[in-house]
């Protein structure tokens, strides 16, 4: 018993060891890359796991296929950096600039992407799906799917920032233009912002999505809807107007930003 208790306590010992050997031969290495990466601009699938390269001066640095995760690229400078097949898995890159950057096949599950700029970036088709990417500059309608533009759009809406909406809502209906719930709500944003005539033409539009849905009710009201607002030249914008336009149509208004987060619920990371 005593001899299987000794064995043990050296094999527990021995384990021990060789984990804190790997531990600090994974820091040196990471250390290594990290002064080849800011010495010569250059460092392909280099082990930058945890890195703090925040405000760092990255721009036209090659870090294709670099592992990334959780490196904290918070305000870092990277417009036109090559980070394509890299694994940026939980990284920070808040308000971080990629202008021009080359993201395609890389990494972005939980990226944290918010008020970053995406000016010119290469991504790949629904690239941004995965990652926290709300509120970034220069998002291509083409880099997140339809779902998550039109949820992004309703929750500017809700928060009264109506231009910003609407350019969420363009960006969904390119994703989907047979969509008949985003011309309503971009209807509704350009209503509030007394853009009437435009407004009017997305009710319309959006009537006659709803007749092919066979939705003739919604139709209707629609069509109620693009009339009445061409006929309140008083009104203007940010007082309520989209609001009003629909208040005898059953309410439909109450409903129609809410139907988001009912049909369209947030991707999980």
């Amino acid at each position: 018993m005593r001899r299987r208790l000794t064995a043990f306590m050296v094999i527990l010992v021995s384990s021990t060891a060789i984990l804190g050997i790997a531990q600090r031969s994974g820091a040196e290495n990471n250390l290594k890359h990290l002064v080849q990466l800011l010495e010569t601009g250059t460092c392909m699938s280099c082990s930058l796991e945890d890195a703090d390269l925040m405000h760092a001066d990255l721009r036209g640095n090659n870090l294709e296929k670099a592992k990334l995760q959780r490196a904290d690229l918070g305000r870092a400078q990277l417009d036109g950096a090559n980070l394509s097949g890299a694994d940026l898995s939980f990284a920070t890159l808040r308000h971080a600039s990629l202008r021009g950057a080359d993201l395609r096949g890389a990494t972005l599950t939980g990226t944290d992407l918010i008020g970053a700029d995406l000016s010119g970036a290469k991504l790949d088709e629904n690239g941004l799906s995965s990652s926290h990417w709300k509120g970034a500059k220069g998002v291509q309608a083409v880099a997140s799917d339809y779902a998550s533009l039109h949820n992004a759009g309703v929750e500017e809406a809700l928060q009264g920032r109506y231009p910003e909406a609407e350019d969420y809502f363009n960006k969904a209906l390119m994703r989907r233009p047979d969509a008949a719930i985003t011309w309503v709500a971009r209807g509704i944003c350009r209503a509030e912002q007394a853009n009437r005539n435009m407004a009017s033409r997305d009710f319309a539009y959006a009537a006659e999505l709803f007749e092919q849905q066979e939705q003739p009710e919604l139709a209707q009201q629609m069509r109620e809807g693009a009339e009445r607002v061409k006929k309140n030249p008083t009104q203007r914008g940010g007082n309520g107007m989209g609001g009003a336009l629909l208040s005898g149509a059953a309410g439909l208004f109450q409903q129609l930003l809410p139907l988001a987060a009912k049909y369209f619920s947030p991707l999980a990371f």
